[in-house]
């Protein structure tokens, strides 16, 4: 499939060529003129990339990308600007940009760039795991639900709960959890363990599609109901 990408700029001139460049290169381009309109967009139809004017009218880029933040933070979003002050960049940054372009920029720059985002994102999805309405993300030991809650995991309930995904629809022995987990199966590890699923029931409670049961004297299945 090709990577979609959202180019969000009010020049038509500039957005034609872009668009066309990006085409030729095996790319799909949705374009938008101003914030508002890339905004909208992006909540309808989705993006694999954002690249995004922050000189715009209506609703600027960086105002876009707050608000496309709220909704999805991982999307990697690229800012093209002519403003070169360090404050405009560091804003850039801190409201969750990727990347930055001077104008005028060449073609085959912002290409470079794009792909380099895109290969880092995919890294980073590797990553990640979607668990019905949650999303597991092993790099930064968090669990979110609709991007609107966010928990903490310590390591082990991190790696255990990795573990119960990968193997969605299946029961994991518990002694396997155990080992994987303590290096250990002894009765004070099984306790353990029995604490730590009770854990990962509460953090899973918002989505009552999931559902963590205990097979007794086997071990633990993660399902999600259709």
């Amino acid at each position: 499939m090709k990577n979609r990408i959202l180019l969000v700029e009010d020049d038509s001139t500039l957005s034609m060529i872009i668009s066309e460049t990006l085409q030729r290169d095996g790319f799909e381009v949705v374009t938008a003129g101003n914030g508002e309109d890339g905004f909208q967009k992006f909540a309808k139809h989705g993006a694999d990339l954002i690249v995004a004017d922050v000189m715009m009218p209506r609703m600027d880029g960086f105002e876009m990308g707050r608000k496309i933040r709220q909704i999805s933070r991982g999307v990697p979003l690229l800012f093209l600007t002519a403003k070169s002050e360090i404050e405009d960049i560091v804003e850039g940054f801190e409201l969750g940009g990727n990347d930055y372009l001077k104008k005028p920029f060449k073609m085959l720059e912002l290409i470079v760039r794009i792909k380099a985002l895109l290969r880092r994102n995919l890294r980073e999805e590797e990553h990640r795991h979607k668990i019905g309405k949650y999303v597991l993300d092993m790099t930064a030991q968090t669990l979110s639900y609709l991007d609107k809650e966010t928990v903490q995991l310590s390591l082990i309930e991190a790696k255990l709960l990795q573990e119960l995904v990968s193997n969605q629809g299946h029961t994991v022995d518990a002694s396997a959890l155990m080992i994987l987990i303590w290096q250990r199966d002894d009765p004070y590890s099984r306790n353990s363990l029995h604490g730590f699923i009770h854990k990962l029931r509460h953090y899973l409670r918002h989505d009552a599609s999931l559902l963590l049961i205990n097979q007794r004297g086997i071990g633990y299945m993660l399902t999600v109901k259709q």
